[in-house]
């Protein structure tokens, strides 16, 4: 930005213009300005060469420049000045963070940071969005170890030591914790099996400990810090100087009971894959623990087959087969690199032969018709609902920012993004097996309620792949079918396609989803396409300084995962749960050939 680049040379220019003997008028009176504020010293603090700041009050000027230039207008809410007991009634210093280094930064994070006592204005509002925009963004820039470390360093730092007050040291301490707080609260469990963040979380434990004979009102803070480790970490029972210290022994007791505490057992939910022939697979959604047996009575029942029939087996990439036994865990993080899972006959042939030459789909009953359409439609957002909520909003920025892919950060995000591509393929593969005409008008029908009803109930993650289903070259092609849809179906399915269009930068679908209140489930694969655009499109440094402005657009985005689940599903889905519906919409038999596909879809309406 102009005005930016301006105060970043500001140092630079006031230097010249004193050197400089002969300038013209406009030159003069910018020269007599700037002595007139470093009289005031209202930015005797600004530091050119590690943080740029905007003051507000000229931001009325530059803010339709800055509105073109896609700059970020938010304050910090920071009020300049030396004293903690002035900052929040301040108002006179108020600035914008363009850039600066992540130390500065977070330096700037902790000094703008007000302790709960002194929460409720406006401005300290304005420093939590500041704080909120860091916490969400800080892996662009730096990583979580560095975040520790630069933490552990400001609550121990003796750089103030015989000159810093001890009530400024005081101050300084608790900021720290509340930030420490701060992040734990925005990140639940999301950290908890990060190694750097339990051993820095130990440390600032046995820090507190030490500090309570200095500082005996950092009691309240240590036991709000407590209940936190209770919940997030274990603490190693390390004496500090103090031992000897009556509270550091009332103290002690709760931090040795704090290794008692077990974690809360893993409830995580899966997409298991089972192949049933060369080119389709059953989509099973279920728990992580699932076991061979189980699995083998779900394939049974689905693909109308006996269980006792079938194994299952993992086949490797050089074609070798693995049986499994009926007590194995048919899911592990492991199996996919060494193959796929198959479930076959017990001379280890497939349970179907390729579709493409399979005689049983004329035979194949098309279960979803006798189902009714309400109840499928509200089953669906049930099972996305449960998905997207246990998606925490950080998954966003790891899985379009993260230096390190594939770090486990992304688990309940990618079953959601896996669950929203099957659904699209399990529309195509369901109208594409089905070899009779007026069957097919009748779940091109039901495909468009379907839908239709799933965006009633606020879920545009299955209605956009339900309508892109339909849309798909293998689907749209079959024009007898097509022909024989009613046209109130047509009309509705125009209707719902409004929502799909990209022209625009998808603004009918933005539109909508912006007049839907929450809990609403989104389209993810256009939320991860707008961060990963910011992220792309926008320079992380400037000048060797983090672009702030860039964080803050990728945190508005972040959010937008906190508004969706700000509240639970109420009356507006509602369907009969049954084993019946469950299975209709739990496990998803998919051909995932494109060849295929368009085999089926040219045998059921040839090229005229």
């Amino acid at each position: 930005m102009r005005m930016t680049a301006e105060l970043a040379t500001l140092a630079e220019a006031e230097e010249d213009m004193r050197d400089e003997d002969e300038e013209d008028d406009r030159e003069d009176d910018v020269g007599s300005n700037e002595d007139e504020d470093r009289g005031s010293s209202e930015i005797s603090a600004f530091d050119v060469a590690h943080f740029r700041y905007i003051d507000d009050d000229d931001a009325g000027e530059r803010e339709e420049d800055e509105g073109r230039e896609g700059g970020w207008k938010r304050g910090s809410g920071r009020s300049w000045c030396p004293g903690e007991e002035d900052c929040c009634n301040s108002s006179s210093y108020r600035y914008v963070v363009v850039s600066g280094t992540p130390l500065k930064i977070l330096e700037h994070l902790l000094s703008d940071l007000r302790l709960d006592d002194q929460r409720g204005a406006p401005e300290c509002r304005e420093s939590e969005t500041l704080l909120d925009d860091f916490l969400l963004t800080y892996l662009v820039f730096m990583s979580t170890n560095d975040l520790c470390q630069a933490l552990l360093g400001h609550y121990s730092s003796d750089r103030c030591r015989g000159q810093e007050e001890g009530k400024d040291a005081l101050f300084r301490k608790r900021k720290v914790l509340q930030l420490v707080s701060h992040w734990s609260r925005l990140y639940k469990d999301f950290l908890k099996e990060e190694e750097h963040v339990r051993s820095f979380m130990k440390t600032l434990y046995r820090c507190v400990l030490e500090d309570l004979y200095e500082f005996p009102t950092l009691e309240k803070d240590l036991k709000e810090f407590q209940k936190l480790l209770r919940r997030r970490h274990t603490v190693d029972d390390c004496p500090p100087n103090q031992k000897s210290k009556q509270m550091y022994q009332q103290l002690s007791l709760k931090e040795n009971c704090l290794q008692l505490r077990s974690p809360p057992s893993e409830t995580k939910e899966v997409i298991c894959c089972v192949h049933v022939s060369a080119d389709s697979y059953l989509s099973v959604h279920t728990h992580h623990s699932l076991e061979g047996h189980e699995l083998l009575r779900i394939v049974g029942q689905k693909m109308d087959r006996a269980e006792e029939d079938m194994v299952l087996a993992v086949a490797s990439h050089t074609g070798e087969r693995r049986v499994l036994q009926p007590s194995d865990c048919v899911y592990s993080e492991s199996m996919t690199p060494q193959g796929k899972l198959v479930a076959c006959r017990r001379d280890l042939t497939e349970i179907l032969p390729p579709l493409t030459d399979s005689a049983e789909l004329s035979r194949r009953p098309v279960r979803l018709l006798g189902i009714n359409t309400c109840d499928v439609a509200a089953a669906l957002t049930h099972l996305d609902w449960s998905l997207f909520k246990s998606i925490h909003e950080q998954e966003l920025a790891y899985y379009t920012l993260s230096r390190v892919p594939g770090t486990g950060h992304t688990a309940a995000l990618s079953v959601l993004l896996q669950r929203c591509n099957e659904v699209q393929q399990w529309v195509m593969s369901e109208v594409l097996m089905c070899t009779s005409l007026n069957k097919r008008v009748q779940l091109l029908k039901k495909f468009i309620k379907i839908a239709a009803h799933c965006k009633a109930q606020r879920n545009l993650n299955s209605a956009f792949a339900i309508i892109m289903g339909l849309n798909t070259a293998a689907v749209s092609r079959l024009n007898q079918t097509w022909e024989k849809c009613p046209g109130k179906f047509k009309k509705l399915f125009s209707e719902l396609e409004l929502i799909t269009d990209p022209s625009l930068n998808h603004k009918a679908y933005r539109e909508a989803f912006k007049k839907m209140k929450p809990p609403k489930i989104p389209f993810m694969p256009l939320l991860l396409k707008d961060i990963t655009f910011i992220h792309e499109g926008n320079k992380t440094f400037h000048d060797n300084l983090v672009n702030f402005e860039k964080l803050h657009m990728i945190a508005e985005t972040v959010r937008m995962i906190r508004h969706c689940q700000s509240d639970q599903p109420g009356n507006e889905v509602i369907g009969v749960d049954s084993a019946e519906v469950r299975a209709s919409v739990h496990y998803l038999h998919i051909i995932d050939n494109q060849q295929t596909l368009f085999e089926l879809s040219h045998k059921l309406e040839p090229r005229a």
